[in-house]
C-alpha cells in the first residue's frame, strides 16, 4: 500500500513541476519583453531615432549617431499600440526622417487564448493516457480486482441448441434452466428450486463449452463469461476480488448465467499443496463457495461451469447448494456421430454418394471435435486436388490422417528396418485374426504416420461400454504380436514394441488391482484408483496392501503377461505361411486394406490377388477421371449460370407504358 500510495503522489508531482515550469517560462518571457518594449520606447521618446523600419516581427532601428539596433518583438500589436502614435508625431515633426509600418489585421480575440487552449488539451490528454494506459499505471491498478468478464453478445455468432448434436439428454437437462429463466412464476408456484448450478463433466472436445454458449443463446438474458484461470494472479487477493466482482455484476443484470470454463484451474481440493499452505488459488475458491451459497441472495443467478477433471474438484464445491446438478458430456453414439457430421457438413460442399451412416459407423470414439477435424481435413484435401466438392476418396484419407497423423513417404527407410516394421505389423494382424474378441482389420501399413514406423488399424463394429475379462486378455495377446514376430523370423527384438508392451502392462495391472478379475487374489481393489497422480492428494495416500500382497500381485502380472505371450507365439508358429505372405505383401505394396488381408489369410493366390488388385485400381482411376470430369462440367455451368445472372441484372430494363398498373408480386386476379 505504502508503495502504491508513493506512486500515485509521485505522478502528481511530476505534474505539478510541469506546470511550474510552464508558468515560470512563461511569466520570464513576458518579463524579457517588457523590458524590450521599454529599452524600443526610450530611444523613440529620447528624440535618438532617425529611421525606423517594422518587418515582420523584426524591428530596425537607425540612431542619429549612424547605430543600428535590431530587435525581434513577440507582441507586434502591443508595440503598434504604445508607439504608433508616438512615431506619426515625430515624423511629422520632422525628428525622424523615414518609417516603413503597417499595421497588421486585427485578430480575433480568440486567437490569443489558443496557446493557452493548446497547453490545456495536451495536459488532458496526457493525464488520460496516465489514467488508461493498457499495462501498469494508477488505472490498471485501481482495476487491479475487476473481473475479465466476456458478455454473450461478444459471440461472432449466437449459438442455440438447434446448433448442438449428439448430446439430446444433455440439452433436455439445461432446458429446463432455460425454461426457468425464462418463467420463474411457474416453477415458484410449484415449491420447485432451481438448481443453483450445473457442472459439465466429460473428456475433452465432446462440446461443454459449446452447450454454456447454446444455453446462452436460448435463455434470451444477460451471458457472463469467464475462464477459471482469469481468477488466478500474482499478487494475493486478487483472485477473490474478481470473484466478488463477478458476483456483482451478475447480481445487477439478474437473471443471468455465468459460465465458468475449466474450473478444475481455481476449484482444486482445498490442502493439495505440499505442506498444507493456504495459497492464493485455495482463497479464491472459498470466496466462490461463499458466493455460490452463503449469506448473500444469488436467486436469480445461475452457475455453469465445465471441466474435464471432477475428480479434483473440492467437495465443498460439488455438494447440493451449489453444484446441485453435474450433467455428464460423454462421448457421442453412433446416431450422435451422424448427426455431428451432418451439422459440420451444412456449409461445405459434399458429394450426393457421400454415406455419413457408414462413417459414423467406422468412428467409434470420436468425438465431436474429432468429427469437425475429419471433415475440415477432407475438405483440405479437396482443396488441395482442385476438387469442388468433398468426396469418398477424401474422407477416407482425413478419416486415417486424423487418427494416425500425416503420411511421411519422404522419409528413407532402411530395407532392414523395412522388413523389421513389416514383419512386426503382420505379427499384430495374423494374431488378431484369430482372437474372436477383437476388433477387425481395416488397414495395415509401414509407411511412418506420425511418431510410428507403422500400424495396424482395427475398427470396432459397435459402440462398447464395458470390456469383459476375455477381451482385455486377447487384447494383451493382440499386443504382443509385433514383438512375437520379430523373435520368431528375425530371431531379434527391437525397440518399436516398447509401447506395445507399456500399453499390455497398464491393461494386465488394472485387470489385477482395478477389476478385481485375478482368481487369486480375488475381486479386491488394491492402492489409488486415480488415473492420474493429483499431489498433495496422494502424495501422503498410504498403500493399502502387505509386501506379500504386492509380491503376489507382481507374480500375477508376470503370469499373466507369460501366458499371452506363449498363446501369441502358439497362433504364429501354427501360421507362419500366413505371416510370410502379409508380411511379403507388405513389403511390395507398403499398405493392405482389410479386403486383401482377409484374403491372403484365407489362402488365396498372392498373383491373383494383386491382379485383382490392379484391376480396381484401374477402375478407381477411371471413376476419378469421371469424377474430375464431372466436377469440371459442374464448374462450367455454374460460371455460366453467374455470368448469365449477371448480364441479367446489368440488363436496361424496358419501361412500363403509362397506361399499364405496376406489377403487384404475381398476385393477379382476374
Amino acid at each position: 500500500m505504502k508503495n502504491k500510495s508513493f506512486k500515485g503522489i509521485g505522478f502528481y508531482i511530476i505534474v505539478l513541476i510541469i506546470l511550474i515550469g510552464t508558468i515560470a517560462i512563461m511569466y520570464g518571457s513576458n518579463n524579457n519583453n517588457n523590458y524590450v518594449y521599454s529599452e524600443i520606447l526610450d530611444y523613440i521618446e529620447n528624440e535618438d531615432v532617425r529611421e525606423l523600419v517594422l518587418d515582420g516581427n523584426t524591428l530596425n532601428l537607425k540612431l542619429k549617431d549612424n547605430t543600428i539596433l535590431r530587435y525581434d518583438l513577440a507582441d507586434v500589436d502591443r508595440f503598434y499600440d504604445d508607439a504608433w502614435d508616438l512615431i506619426r508625431q515625430q515624423y511629422d515633426a520632422g525628428i525622424i526622417s523615414y518609417y516603413d509600418m503597417i499595421r497588421p489585421t486585427e485578430l480575433p480575440w480568440w486567437v490569443s487564448m489558443l496557446p493557452y487552449l493548446i497547453i490545456i488539451v495536451i495536459f488532458g490528454a496526457f493525464w488520460y493516457v496516465m489514467m488508461n494506459r493498457a499495462d501498469g499505471g494508477a488505472g490498471k491498478a485501481m482495476s487491479f480486482g475487476k473481473a475479465r468478464v466476456k458478455q454473450g453478445s461478444d459471440q461472432k455468432k449466437l449459438v442455440t441448441f438447434g446448433d448442438v448434436e449428439g448430446a439430446e439428454e444433455e440439452k433436455n437437462e439445461l432446458r429446463e434452466i432455460v425454461d426457468f429463466l425464462r418463467n420463474p412464476r411457474k416453477y415458484a408456484e410449484l415449491g420447485a428450486r432451481i438448481p443453483k448450478g450445473v457442472l459439465l463433466v466429460g473428456p475433452p472436445g465432446t462440446g461443454k463449452t459449446l452447450l454454456a454458449k447454446a444455453v446462452a443463446g436460448e435463455a434470451g438474458v444477460p451471458f457472463l463469461s469467464i475462464s477459471g484461470s482469469d481468477f488466478v494472479e500474482l499478487y494475493v487477493g486478487v483472485g477473490a476480488s474478481r470473484v466478488r466482482d463477478l458476483f456483482d455484476q451478475a447480481k445487477k443484470k439478474q437473471p443471468a448465467i455465468v459460465f465458468i470454463d475449466e474450473i478444475d484451474a481455481v476449484g482444486r481440493h482445498r490442502g493439495a499443496g505440499l505442506g498444507g499452505g493456504h495459497d492464493e488459488r485455495e482463497q479464491t475458491l472459498n470466496q466462490l463457495l461463499v458466493e455460490m451459497d452463503g449469506f448473500g441472495a444469488n436467486d436469480g443467478v445461475i452457475i455453469i461451469a465445465a471441466t474435464n477433471r471432477p475428480d479434483i474438484l473440492d467437495p465443498a464445491l460439488l455438494r447440493p447448494g451449489r453444484f446441485d446438478r453435474q450433467i455428464y458430456v460423454g462421448l457421442p453414439d453412433i446416431k450422435g456421430r451422424e448427426a455431428i457430421l451432418r451439422l459440420h457438413a451444412r456449409n461445405k460442399k459434399i458429394e450426393p454418394n457421400v454415406d455419413f451412416a457408414a462413417i459414423a459407423k467406422t468412428s467409434v470414439g470420436f468425438t465431436g471435435a474429432d468429427l469437425e477435424n475429419l471433415l475440415n481435413e477432407a475438405a483440405l484435401l479437396a482443396a488441395r486436388r482442385n476438387l469442388s466438392r468433398i468426396g469418398n476418396p477424401e474422407l477416407q484419407e482425413a478419416f486415417v490422417k486424423v487418427i494416425m497423423g500425416p503420411e511421411k513417404k519422404s522419409r528413407v527407410v532402411p530395407e532392414k528396418d523395412k522388413r523389421l516394421t513389416a514383419y512386426h505389423e503382420a505379427g499384430h494382424a495374423v494374431v488378431n485374426k484369430f482372437l474372436p474378441t477383437q476388433d477387425p482389420v481395416h488397414q495395415i501399413s509401414i509407411i511412418p504416420r506420425g511418431r510410428a514406423g507403422g500400424y495396424n488399424l482395427n475398427l470396432p463394429a459397435e459402440d462398447k461400454s464395458y470390456n469383459s475379462k476375455s477381451e482385455m486378455l486377447e487384447e494383451i495377446v493382440a499386443l504382443l504380436g509385433g514383438r512375437v514376430a520379430e523373435q520368431l523370423i528375425l530371431n531379434d527384438i527391437s525397440t518399436g514394441a516398447s509401447n506395445d508392451i507399456e500399453r499390455a502392462s497398464d491393461i494386465v495391472r488394472k485387470l489385477v488391482t482395478k477389476y478385481g478379475m485375478s482368481e487369486r487374489l480375488g475381486p479386491i481393489t488394491y492402492g489409488s484408483q486415480h488415473d492420474e497422480v493429483f499431489l498433495g492428494r496422494d502424495y501422503t495416500t498410504m498403500r493399502n496392501y502387505s509386501e506379500k500382497v504386492a509380491a503376489e500381485i507382481d507374480d500375477e502380472i508376470q503370469r499373466y503377461i507369460h501366458e499371452a505371450y506363449q498363446k501369441c507365439e502358439e497362433i504364429l508358429k501354427a501360421n507362419l505361411g500366413s505371416l510370410h505372405a502379409v508380411a511379403g505383401y507388405l513389403l511390395k505394396h507398403e499398405t493392405m486394406d482389410g479386403e486383401i488381408f482377409n484374403r491372403i489369410m484365407q489362402g488365396d493366390d498372392i498373383a491373383q490377388i494383386e491382379a485383382d488388385e490392379e484391376e480396381k485400381n484401374r477402375q478407381h482411376e477411371e471413376l476419378e477421371r469421371k469424377r474430375r470430369e464431372e466436377d469440371e462440367r459442374r464448374r462450367l455451368a455454374d460460371e455460366a449460370r453467374r455470368s448469365q445472372d449477371a448480364s441479367q441484372q446489368n440488363k436496361p430494363q424496358t419501361p412500363l407504358p403509362p397506361w399499364m398498373p405496376p406489377l403487384d408480386n404475381g398476385s393477379r386476379k382476374d
